[in-house]
């Protein structure tokens, strides 16, 4: 115990390169073509992220069929289904695919190895708008393994031509758990070529877990939705938190989580604009927890250029750096 109210903040936190650059695909589709132009599903696992792009005038909608025929329509960060990409097509909708690199890589994987009649065993949750973009792009060879459990009972056709595939945003050590598994059962299991799961998801992980081990409490900003969020909780708990919870804002933090606690650490998922976590701090502040340290294990510079269909406006990140917008 060290004596003294303080907070360890985590860094790298917030915004990941490809949540900004979806973010920014509606605005700059807002305002080109004026609103309303369309969402499929949330752009982004925020809430607050939801609610401004609203107020601007942007529409989410659960598929493209509600879509008047003829408008824009953005496709989220998490990806969609070829499915889903025709559905727009016979609509005559004017879609504008802000899904994140990253997750297109998975995809590309995805109908590559079903092109050469892999088995492919996509760890995931059954349901998530990613998960059920990647297998849509091979439905036929593609079975969701949900968590480390479920490796003992998937059932494959060939052990000697099965690929394990991932969700870009799940916890390393429970994927990696499942991938021992899943090699116990089929030693021919083939990695995918690189990494899946995501760098930002990676490093808020590492981060939270040096942060854990040194503190009474760990608040992790985020949606109840996001899944990298979520994870950051169970990370945080699972290295060393007495305690840990997710908020979407900062007035949901209760008093009697402080009580008797000496270091808060506090970190945000990869969804989550800073502005959210300043709140967080400054109503930490006004508790007596003033003491800010920063604990930073890695430097993120990446940035991703803008969909294609929007490229032709002069990109304003303006030396932004990825994950410190405070939209």
């Amino acid at each position: 115990m060290t004596g003294r109210k303080r907070v360890l903040l985590a860094a790298p936190r917030g915004y990941c390169a490809g949540v900004d650059r979806a973010v920014i695909a509606v605005e700059k589709a807002l305002e080109r073509y004026g609103a309303p132009v369309y969402v499929r599903k949330e752009i982004v696992h925020n809430r607050h992220v939801v609610g401004e792009l609203e107020q601007r005038g942007a529409v989410f909608v659960e598929e493209v069929d509600a879509v008047p025929e003829g408008a824009h329509v953005v496709f989220s960060a998490h990806g969609v289904s070829p499915a889903v990409v025709a559905g727009a097509a016979d609509r005559g909708l004017q879609a504008i695919d802000a899904t994140c690199p990253l997750v297109t890589k998975v995809h590309r994987e995805a109908v590559r190895f079903a092109r050469d009649d892999y088995e492919i065993l996509l760890i995931g949750h059954d349901g998530h708008e990613e998960v059920e973009g990647t297998a849509g792009e091979a439905p036929d060879h593609v079975t969701v393994v949900n968590s480390p459990a479920d490796a003992a009972t998937v059932e494959v056709k060939d052990p000697s031509k099965v690929v394990w595939l991932s969700q870009t945003t799940l916890s390393v050590d429970e994927t990696m758990e499942t991938v021992r598994r899943l090699r116990e059962r089929f030693p021919h299991l083939q990695d995918p070529p690189s990494d899946d799961i995501c760098y930002a998801t990676q490093n808020r992980q590492v981060a939270i877990k040096k942060v854990a081990k040194d503190a009474d409490l760990v608040i992790v900003v985020g949606s109840a939705n996001s899944s990298n969020s979520v994870r950051l909780v169970e990370v945080a708990l699972e290295y060393g938190a007495a305690a840990a919870y997710r908020v979407d804002y900062a007035d949901e933090v209760r008093q009697e989580w402080l009580d008797g606690v000496e270091t808060v650490g506090v970190t945000s998922g990869a969804s989550v604009p800073e502005v959210l976590v300043q709140q967080v701090l400054d109503d930490l502040a006004h508790a007596g927890y003033r003491d800010v340290e920063e604990v930073k294990t890695a430097e993120e510079d990446l940035i991703f250029s803008l969909p294609k269909e929007l490229r032709g406006d002069a990109d304003r990140r303006g030396g932004r750096a990825p994950g410190r917008g405070d939209r």
